[in-house]
């Protein structure tokens, strides 16, 4: 991965001393970035978001209102091979307070920061940490390269710098 320049910065061991990041077995513990979008609007709708419904916030520790999700963005910047895909999970660590993360598939050629829906399901305020591990993404290696992939479709998200919105 590292030699490939699939992930950047990248972090050979797993690094410890906080909600831990870096190489894992089978994948890569991503960490989050201090930029978040706490959403404040009245309706979550994908046609109708706008930036219009979020507070931007910078820091590292945010606070998720109770029953309502921010929007990060990974520290790290990936470039995912042809014949690759990565499929993303939320940190345990996270789970086990209430907290889970919601990303799309990391598609063949896309690269970028990834994005993360981060939801608070409890009635109190939850916490994240920037800086931190906040989920794991777990690389398939296929046999075969895709026929069609992000790159060539010229998907929306593709070279993606900061917290994307739906489009």
């Amino acid at each position: 991965m590292a030699e490939k320049g699939m992930i950047e910065p990248f972090y050979s061991e797993k690094i410890k001393k906080c909600i831990s990041f870096g190489l894992s077995s089978y994948g890569y513990d991503f960490t989050l970035s201090d930029q978040f979008m706490i959403f404040k609007g009245k309706i979550a709708s994908p046609k109708k978001i706008t930036e219009n419904d979020f507070e931007k916030f910078k820091g590292k520790v945010c606070k998720i209102p109770p029953n309502s999700f921010v929007l990060g963005e990974s520290i790290e910047y990936f470039r995912i091979p042809r014949d690759v895909i990565g499929i993303c999970f939320g940190k345990s660590t996270y789970a086990r307070s209430g907290i889970i993360i919601n990303v799309t598939p990391l598609e063949p050629e896309w690269e970028g920061y990834i994005t993360i829906q981060i939801a608070n399901l409890t009635p109190v305020f939850a916490e994240v940490y920037a800086g931190e591990g906040i989920g794991q993404v777990i690389f398939l290696s296929s046999e075969q390269i895709c026929e069609k992939s992000y790159k060539d479709t010229s998907g929306k998200y593709n070279k993606a710098k900061g917290i994307q919105l739906p489009k």
